[in-house]
């Protein structure tokens, strides 16, 4: 009875061309759909060829609206940006949305009073961006030099304390 179970199946396996091409169970991937689409890490931010970092678009139906699309740049610059620009006075509305969440891209909507252009005021907010983050990075550095130097003066006091200098 056990041989003609294993005739059997050796005969379907014969029978049935597919079944040769079967991935082993370990194999098989357990993601999930969404998982599935998720565009590889390096897609997140190295460009396509061909593709420009900042895409500009004039609005028509809105005097002094630009809208600018920010390729490989995700909800971080885009927040930051917007609500950075809404400090100045010359911007009436300042906005960011992202099309689709698997991709990497944000709109950035900026309309200004008309004493300056949206493009010149998206690059006067990005060159304060910059100058806040330096000034954050320098100070950064400076506590984080001062930790050391306290770190090594109390493994001095305690080897002085402990007498093996």
């Amino acid at each position: 009875m056990e041989g003609s179970k294993i005739l059997r199946t050796a005969k379907l396996i014969n029978d049935n061309p597919n079944a040769q091409k079967r991935v082993p169970y370990h194999y098989v991937s357990h993601k999930t759909a969404a998982e599935e689409n998720l565009p590889g890490r390096f897609e997140l931010f190295i460009l396509d060829e061909g593709q420009q970092k900042i895409e500009v678009r004039e609005e028509t139906k809105v005097p002094n609206t630009t809208v600018f699309t920010f390729n490989k740049e995700d909800h971080t610059l885009g927040n930051l940006i917007s609500q950075r620009l809404l400090k100045y006075d010359f911007i009436t509305f300042s906005a960011y949305k992202v099309p689709h969440p698997l991709f990497a891209t944000f709109e950035l909507r900026v309309t200004t009073d008309g004493s300056i252009t949206p493009k010149d005021a998206v690059v006067r907010c990005c060159k304060d961006v910059i100058q806040d983050l330096s000034k954050v990075s320098l100070s950064f550095q400076g506590e984080w030099l001062n930790q050391k130097i306290i770190e090594e003066g109390q493994r001095d006091a305690e080897v002085r304390d402990q007498g093996n200098y």
